[in-house]
């Protein structure tokens, strides 16, 4: 059974959380293929003070059809006062 986006999203951001032990920045994007649903979520790697400095890092998770968590990889690393670069 497909499940809606906005749920896949949630699930996303809780199982991520509680695999790496970091806070949840942001959600980034989401696409489907093949392989399933590409979930993209920024978490804070390092707290720091002031917040500007916070080290954020770009995961991205991967879902299947039926919601099930198949993996997820730390794409990117930056701090939260630096602009996204584009690749």
């Amino acid at each position: 059974m497909a499940k809606e986006l906005g749920t896949l999203i949630e699930n996303a951001r809780k199982e991520l959380s509680k695999l790496t032990g970091l806070t949840v920045s942001s959600t980034t994007g989401a696409t489907k293929d093949e392989k399933g649903w590409h979930i993209s979520i920024e978490l804070v790697e390092k707290h720091s003070i002031p917040d500007q400095m916070d080290i954020l890092a770009l995961y991205e998770v991967l879902f299947n059809e039926d919601g099930n968590l198949l993996g997820f990889e730390r794409k990117s690393m930056r701090k939260r006062m630096q602009a996204e670069v584009a690749e």
